[in-house]
């Protein structure tokens, strides 16, 4: 944005009602599944590309890790194999127990372990930072594209949407990474290790192991099959009583005032009670899930105590060989309960990133051309606007704007009125390139704007909106954001030409006092001096007014009035305005209908005429007087 830009726009809601399109995302809940989930984990492996180096190296902690935990029981099997030949060694007169080569591979167990220990911290610090640093660049692109997209695009998308996938959907793929990736690596290779040692062992004993996990599987699958129902309608109904909260506490005052507080209480037990029912036959059906997979584990465990004594008893197994047998079937079913979980882990992160790479592959507004022309050297901007046969349609198929023509001469006040949905505000959205034209040309001082670059089209134009914009910081700072390079004088001068200086002097801190982003400190007319502030700081060449005065009471409105008098003097200036007492003195007055001007003159001229402007006017301030009848 440049120093002379003061483009106040309406911020961001994430309320509930934005938040539409049948969908509730909660971070760290997969609540959908994703459409293409090879096609965006391949371009997720492609954004992590420029961490390459680091995955191989976490690749290989993984492997050496895994590979150490996996033989520390087959190194302690042989502990127990020296204790057994030592005591029944010395029993029949052999030396006994050989602490050397005992102390031996217990420290090398010991160092097994702690070695293990050590790559998987430095492994799970890589991978922090390798996701960590992939969310940041991808928060980067996020940003620009942002940035880079038409109004049209925006205008079209929920914003709640649009925040949810900035923020909720970026913070549950970087957790999903985090979890799902280490514990798939780490999954995977401990079965694979386990398994090869396993067999090495006794290949009888470990088809005894193997053929639990069909069993295991065919009991999960079914055990999640019943609970995935209840967490889809717990889920549902958590969202209904997310929804009942926060509309009772942003109608807290309407429900007080029409005595319905006993009906929302009880609109609100019932959906508790609903989520409590559901609730309950989803977390004990899933809890169900661990009960049954120990049930597994001690059958295994069994069944290998079994067949393994047989094997120690006629002498073709050692025992601690089946010491360490053992262990490895309880380190088998581990990681095959934490992969399956893992899995729906994982298709929550791909779900999320699904919807990040739909926001990245938004289309983004035509580029500036290259001006090579003398004009666009820092020319002084005077401020003629001429609209030449302009036509544009939100759809193709409802015109909206069709050869419209006007000349707006340097310093001169263009009022616009007319019914909503004339295409007043349209207008002003075109001549700041939000929007292009489907035909015809804007000229500004006998440029076509098409032909400008936006930042300095716009550094030359200053907005101030009915919605006001303010962002954390003091009030100094608010106003200053409307030239970065202003002196304090300038600030202070801006301040006093516009009446800020009036109220900012009651407020504790004086002008600086810090304001929230909502300015909930200030009423809405100061809110609105300050904007109004900013711009005469900017100093523009255009302006703007779209309904600065709409939501004001009336001796604030005469407030606002003066200090936009002032910040339109010497200026080209457009204000778009229902309350026609606020306009009778523009130099030129529009009445759009149907996105045509359907009369053009200033405010005696109009009256005279009698039509369009006249019935506006009459029936406004007849409305007016029998209100006040």
């Amino acid at each position: 944005m440049s120093g002379k830009e003061t483009t106040e726009a309406p911020r961001p809601s994430a309320s509930t009602a934005e938040l539409r399109g049948g969908r509730m995302h909660t971070v760290g809940v997969p609540t959908e599944k994703s459409k293409d989930f090879k096609g965006t984990a391949r371009r997720l492996l492609t954004d992590l590309g420029p961490e390459r180096r680091r995955l191989w190296t976490v690749l290989v902690f993984a492997v050496v890790s895994v590979s150490l935990v996996v033989a520390g029981p087959r190194v302690l099997g042989n502990a127990t194999n020296l204790i057994f030949r030592g005591v029944f060694g010395r029993a029949s007169g052999g030396p006994g127990i050989d602490f050397d080569e005992l102390h031996s591979t217990l420290w090398l167990a010991a160092g097994l372990y702690v070695a293990s220990f050590v790559l998987s911290y430095a492994q799970a610090w890589l991978l922090a930072g390798v996701v960590q640093r992939s969310m940041e660049r991808m928060r980067s692109r996020v940003e620009a594209t942002l940035h880079s997209m038409p109004l049209a695009h925006v205008d079209q998308q929920s914003r709640g949407d649009l925040l949810s996938r900035v923020t909720n959907d970026i913070d549950n793929l970087a957790q999903s990474l985090q979890q799902s990736i280490s514990q798939l690596l780490t999954g995977i290779l401990t079965i694979v290790g386990t398994v090869a040692m396993m067999l090495w062992i006794s290949w009888q004993l470990a088809l005894i192991a193997v053929f639990t996990v069909p069993l295991s599987l065919m009991l999960m699958g079914r055990i999640a099959g019943y609970s995935k129902g209840r967490f889809v309608a717990q889920w549902k109904h958590t969202g209904a009583l997310n929804a009942h909260v926060e509309e009772t506490f942003t109608g807290h005052a309407l429900i007080t005032a029409f005595g319905r507080q006993a009906e929302s209480e009880g609109r609100f037990a019932a959906i508790n009670s609903d989520l409590h029912d559901v609730g309950r036959s989803a977390q004990f059906i899933s809890g169900c899930i661990q009960p049954a997979m120990i049930m597994v584990g001690n059958l295994n465990y069994v069944a290998v105590a079994v067949f393994g004594g047989l094997k120690v008893a006629n002498g073709s197994l050692g025992i601690g060989d089946v010491q360490a047998f053992i262990q490895y079937s309880r380190q088998f079913s581990q990681p095959l309960t934490q992969t399956a979980s893992m899995v729906n882990v994982l298709q929550s992160g791909i779900a999320s990133a699904e919807r990040v790479y739909e926001l990245l592959d938004s289309p983004a507004q035509s580029p500036d051309p290259v001006d090579d022309t003398e004009s666009a050297v820092d020319a002084p901007v005077e401020g003629r606007v001429e609209f030449r046969d302009v036509s544009f349609r939100y759809k193709p198929d409802i015109p909206l704007i069709d050869d419209l023509s006007l000349v707006v001469e340097p310093g001169r006040t263009v009022a616009i009125v007319g019914p909503t949905g004339a295409g007043k505000t349209t207008l002003v959205n075109l001549l700041m390139r939000f929007y292009e034209l489907d035909g015809g040309q804007i000229l500004l001082d006998g440029r076509d704007i098409a032909s400008m670059p936006r930042a300095e089209l716009r550094g030359c134009t200053g907005m101030v909106l009915q919605d006001t914009w303010l962002f954390h910081g003091t009030i100094r700072e608010n106003i200053a954001y409307g030239r970065v390079d202003a002196t304090e004088e300038e600030v202070l001068a801006a301040a006093k030409a516009c009446y800020v200086d009036r109220f900012v002097h009651s407020l504790p801190h004086g002008y600086d006092t810090v304001l929230d982003d909502d300015g909930t400190a200030l009423s809405a007319g100061e809110k609105q001096l300050l904007t109004i502030a900013r711009a005469f700081l900017a100093q523009p060449s255009i302006l703007i007014l779209d309904e600065a005065t709409s939501s004001v009471d009336t001796r604030t409105e005469v407030l606002i009035q003066r200090a936009m008098a002032r910040l339109r003097g010497g200026r080209t200036s457009f204000v778009i305005a229902h309350r026609l007492s606020t306009i009778r003195d523009a130099d030129t007055i529009l009445v759009m209908n149907a996105g045509r001007i359907v009369e053009q003159g200033n405010h005696r001229e109009l009256l005279a005429r009698r039509g369009a402007y006249h019935d506006l006017y009459n029936a406004q301030f007849r409305g007016a007087a029998a209100e006040l009848a």
